[in-house]
């Protein structure tokens, strides 16, 4: 039995240092501040939209695979989430997004919770272990709770309730419910970003940027959002 649980710890920290290795390579290869950049983004504009019309539901299809593979393997979603309102606009874009981040996430609380349960434990039990009882008393609601409020890392938090050894269709429903508010205000700030680059010809400034109503608009409710978020974080981890 003892050995068995060295072999799944060994498997799942070689699945760590892959992808602490991926990473590396990829933003060796690529650099964030360069892929997310104005004028990347507007160069590659038309490149884009003319792949998503020439076939939409393959590309759908793509994106959601890439969402996936992104989730697994770099452990968080942000940048992807902006892409999706950017290219499939907010409403599309969160449907697509919703999919692969759920399963995604999914994917990687299966794997530490028979990989690096263990481990998780050890590292964590101690300071969420108010949260025991809570997950036992009525998991759907609390995991809800508990993907609507973040405050944690997103590749943590997926791992995190493998302390609780919460069934995987809940915790799916619960990613994908909880974190469709956040994720369609990130969404409409992609498809607000759009419309401002077809718009301006040369990147515009911050000011102008947070001015346009596709923009700030999305973001007073983001920050809205954020602050209830953090009222309830309060009593939610007591």
């Amino acid at each position: 039995m003892e050995k068995a649980k060295k072999i799944k710890l060994f498997i799942g920290l070689f699945y760590l240092i892959a992808v602490s290795i991926f990473l590396i390579f990829f933003f060796s290869k690529f650099s964030l501040q360069e892929v997310t950049s104005y004028e990347f983004i507007k160069n590659n504009r038309d490149y884009f939209f003319e792949l998503r019309q020439s076939n939409f539901i393959l590309i759908a299809i793509l994106f959601v695979v890439f969402t996936i593979i992104w989730v697994l393997a770099a452990g968080f979603g942000s940048p992807v989430a902006i892409f999706a309102g950017f290219i499939f606009g907010k409403w599309f874009g969160v449907i697509f997004l919703i999919i692969g981040l759920s399963i995604g996430a999914t994917g990687l609380y299966i794997f530490a919770n028979y990989f690096l349960k263990d481990l998780v434990k050890d590292k964590f039990l101690n300071k969420f272990q108010n949260l025991e009882y809570k997950f036992k008393k009525s998991e759907f609601y609390y995991l809800l709770i508990y993907r609507f409020i973040g405050g944690i890392p997103f590749a943590i938090s997926n791992v995190l309730p493998c302390m609780f050894n919460v069934r995987a269709l809940n915790f799916f429903w619960a990613t994908a419910i909880g974190m469709t508010p956040q994720l369609f205000l990130v969404c409409s700030i992609g498809e607000g970003l759009e419309k401002i680059i077809d718009e301006n010809l040369e990147a515009p400034s911050i000011l102008s940027l947070i001015s346009s109503p596709d923009i700030y608009l999305p973001l007073i409710f983001f920050f809205s959002l954020v602050l209830v978020s953090i009222f309830i974080r309060k009593f939610f981890y007591k």
